[in-house]
């Protein structure tokens, strides 16, 4: 029996995440809201491009038919469009076979107040100003940057991707990094090692996958031929002596990574041309630059790395 909604994990897309629609947002952006609905009702047998988050949640919901039963992943669409303008879009998620079935359409306006209505563990868009609101109510939200993206569809694994401070769990040693340098830094953390950071933004999403790590693990011990389709990984600025605290904390909320990288200064560019995530969250720009290339990012604008003057 499938899971009911609100034990699955959920993950909220907008439309601007899911496909391509650089076209329509310059149509709307120049020639309206009535020029956009004409165009979108006219052209709604056209299938629209994939988007930069697609790739992620192709792979997300493949997750369903290994656990068929179950059926534990749900991805909803949370929309600015209006229902009739909003055909296009299903017309286009039922070409590529995609199992979304579950929308809210706002006809223009935010949809992140519905985050909870639907158990939505994290919410993807484009829009910065509706990751923010979304993130100020307390809701794990982040904001997917516009990359060229090729998707390579004979690979159903799914690799995911996270910094750890600002993202996983909360900025506390970045404010001690950030008000009294490094030396300041690395002796609060290693003073304050075996206490567990407190959860950031994407920390429950964090512990909802990796619930499919178990899993993952649980069935190759049973079937040796079967082979993992989820792989996580951790890459932080921090190294020795800061790693025993992130080691720690991970422990604390009994969840596992797959991959751990403390890299202490080392470009995260290097790690991620090598690992080729799906989805990689970081809360500082600085990390998700038009250097890295065909890896679809996400900024997490939380904490003190991201207060505006």
């Amino acid at each position: 029996m499938a899971y009911p909604i609100d034990k699955k994990l959920v993950v909220g897309i907008s439309a601007n995440s899911l496909f391509d629609l650089k076209i329509e947002d310059d149509i709307y952006r120049t020639k309206g809201l009535e020029a956009y609905r004409k165009f979108q009702i006219e052209n709604k047998k056209e299938i629209l491009p994939k988007g930069v988050a697609f790739p992620f949640i192709r792979r997300l919901l493949h997750i369903n038919d290994i656990y068929t039963s179950e059926k534990p992943i749900e991805v909803v669409l949370l929309s600015k469009n209006s229902p009739e303008t909003g055909i296009r879009i299903f017309n286009s998620i039922k070409h590529y076979n995609l199992d979304i079935t579950r929308a809210a359409f706002m006809s223009g306006k935010p949809a992140y107040e519905y985050i909870p209505a639907f158990n939505i563990s994290l919410f993807l868009s484009t829009s910065e100003r509706d990751v923010e609101l979304a993130l100020q109510s307390k809701y794990a939200a982040g904001r997917v940057i516009r990359t060229k993206i090729i998707d390579e569809e004979d690979v159903s694994e799914l690799r995911v991707a996270f910094d750890f401070d600002g993202v996983i769990a909360d900025d506390e040693a970045e404010k001690v990094y950030q008000k009294e340098g490094i030396e300041k830094y690395y002796e609060y953390e290693t003073l304050h090692s075996q206490e567990a950071l407190n959860p950031g933004p994407l920390a429950d999403f964090f512990k909802r996958i990796s619930f499919f790590q178990k899993l993952e693990t649980k069935k190759e011990t049973e079937d040796p031929s079967y082979k993992k389709i989820l792989k996580t990984a951790i890459i932080t600025a921090r190294n020795a002596p800061a790693h025993e605290r992130a080691v720690n904390t991970l422990n604390s909320w009994g969840v596992t990574v797959d991959e751990m990288f403390l890299l202490g200064g080392v470009e995260k560019k290097r790690i991620l041309d090598t690992m080729k995530p799906h989805l990689y969250f970081d809360d500082q720009l600085i990390h998700l630059d038009d250097k890295i290339q065909n890896i679809p990012l996400v900024h997490i604008p939380f904490g003190i790395g991201n207060k505006k003057n």
